[in-house]
């Protein structure tokens, strides 16, 4: 099953209408996601919790790791840089942290609340190589921005 990003994009619009409370969004999102797509195997949310800290949020899949340093791995970039991470192989992207050994490819986007301010990156894990393409950046960072467009901490 192929993620259909329109019937996703009003389904979550629908589901997140109003709310401002990002644990909220973020386990809708995380589940809405996950159940999207085969190649999904880990989704979810790490937060940031102090400065340089990112702590595990709301998520879909098995467990994962508890603290992740901004210093460290796919989302510890995207939270440092602010910028898209798509890993085709996450053997070769330097200081990978693997926790999941199954895990061969990820997508991580920072995620900005209403304010402006990153309150953390959204993870999607998956078993498979080179799982994941822009298409699924660009749909992604868009349902980001707009589920989070009116929540402020």
């Amino acid at each position: 099953m192929r993620v259909n990003y329109s019937d996703l994009t009003k389904s979550i619009a629908a589901l997140v209408e109003g709310e401002t409370d990002e644990v909220a969004i973020m386990a809708t999102l995380a589940c809405e996601v996950h159940h999207s797509d085969d190649r999904f195997n880990w989704t979810g949310f790490y937060r940031v919790t102090a400065p340089e800290m990112l702590k595990i949020g709301p998520y879909q899949g098995g467990h994962g790791c508890l603290v992740i340093p901004f210093t460290r791995g796919v989302c510890g970039a995207a939270a440092r840089t602010g910028e898209v991470q798509l890993v085709a192989d996450v053997d070769a992207f330097p200081g990978h942290i693997a926790c999941a050994s199954s895990t061969r490819s990820e997508l991580v986007l920072p995620v900005w609340n209403g304010a402006g301010q990153l309150i953390g990156v959204f993870d999607l894990d998956s078993d498979l190589p080179n799982a994941f393409t822009q298409e699924d950046a660009d749909h992604l960072a868009a349902i980001l921005k707009d589920s989070f467009a009116h929540s402020a901490r």
